[in-house]
Formats: C-alpha cells, sequence, structure tokens
C-alpha cells in the first residue's frame, strides 16, 4: 500500500509505504505500477541510481534541462539526509521556494520530485545512502543546477563538504528557468 501526501510545492510528494516488519528485518515496496498510476504518478522510470556520502556532505541543487527534465523518486535506504526540493518553474505559485525533508532510513519514506524543480541533500551520517528513480536517462550536456547557498536555505551544518561542480553553478538569482509550471496531478 502506498500513501502519497502533498506538499506546499505543486506535485511534490511525500510517499509512503507500508513497511512489513518481523524477527529477520524488514520489508518496504517503494514502486508498484499500479499504485503510482492510481495516486497520478508517473510509471515509466529510465533509471535507477544511489549516491553514497559521508556526513557534512551537500550534493545539489541538480536537476536536467529540457528535454531531458525529469521526475525523480529520492529514497534514504541508509543514514539519514536533510533533503531540499527547490520550485524554479516559471509560474509556479511557489517558484523560488523551497522545503525540506528529513529522510532516514529508519523512517521510510520517499520524496518525489516533479521536473523543474531541483534537488538537493545533506547527509546526516556517514555512509548515507539515497536511491533516485529518474524519468529520463542522464544527459551530461542538461545537466545543472543551482548554487547550493543561493537559496535561503538553513543548511544544518556549518562547514560542509561541497564539490567544485557545485560551487560552480549559477545562483538562483541569476539563473534563467527553461522550466515551466504544469500540473502534473489532477
Amino acid at each position: 500500500m502506498l500513501k502519497a501526501t502533498p506538499t506546499k510545492i505543486p506535485d511534490c510528494l511525500i510517499v509512503e509505504s507500508a513497511v512489513h516488519q518481523d524477527e529477520r528485518g524488514h520489508f518496504t515496496k517503494w514502486f508498484q505500477t499500479d499504485a503510482f498510476r492510481a495516486l497520478g504518478l508517473p510509471t515509466q522510470w529510465a533509471e535507477d541510481y544511489t549516491s553514497v556520502s559521508k556526513n557534512g556532505v551537500i550534493r545539489g541543487l541538480h536537476f536536467q534541462t529540457p528535454p531531458f527534465e525529469h521526475d525523480k523518486l529520492v529514497i534514504c535506504l541508509q543514514g539519514r539526509a536533510f533533503d531540499v526540493v527547490l520550485d524554479v518553474r516559471l509560474g509556479s505559485p511557489t517558484w523560488g521556494e523551497h522545503l525540506a525533508f528529513d529522510l532516514s532510513a529508519d523512517k521510510p519514506c520517499a520524496v518525489f520530485i516533479p521536473a523543474g524543480c531541483a534537488h538537493g541533500f545533506c547527509a546526516l551520517e556517514d555512509n548515507t545512502i539515497l536511491l533516485y528513480k529518474v524519468g529520463s536517462i542522464h544527459a551530461p550536456q542538461h545537466d545543472s543546477g543551482i548554487r547550493w547557498d543561493s537559496a535561503e536555505i538553513v543548511w544544518p551544518i556549518k562547514t560542509p563538504i561541497v564539490s567544485k561542480r557545485d560551487q560552480a553553478l549559477l545562483e538562483l538569482s541569476e539563473f534563467n528557468t527553461p522550466f515551466q509550471f504544469r500540473i502534473l496531478r489532477k
């Protein structure tokens, strides 16, 4: 059983699944075509990938530009992350606003991120593993983002570890968005 809870950002959802636990551990189903279809969510995924991060690493705020933009489903498999979604869709009622979520392997939930929203996170434990399901293949020439410290996000760490690539991204105030707001779910 999958449940989707809307957030302030249109079409950004918290996705929860029943956790089946016994003496062996637990079992959680994150994707099922009919359940996603019933929730009004995409059922075609092009790639899955994981990131493994040290405590204090900030990754993001990332997206792919058209025509390779994609929806994402982000799940924390191990550790804990301060997960952020930033709306950069022209015409969105929440353009330039962000939401933060506490993702943890101990409290299973996922974040569905619609195309046109930037995503980033801060690992709060060593070996934090995030799983991403994305709706289009990786297209390096369309891989982009917003600088992590330019969108008024209060990150939970004072001296983050940030890649050179992420430090060189445009600030939100300099970003000319190619994304148009569209309602995914009715």
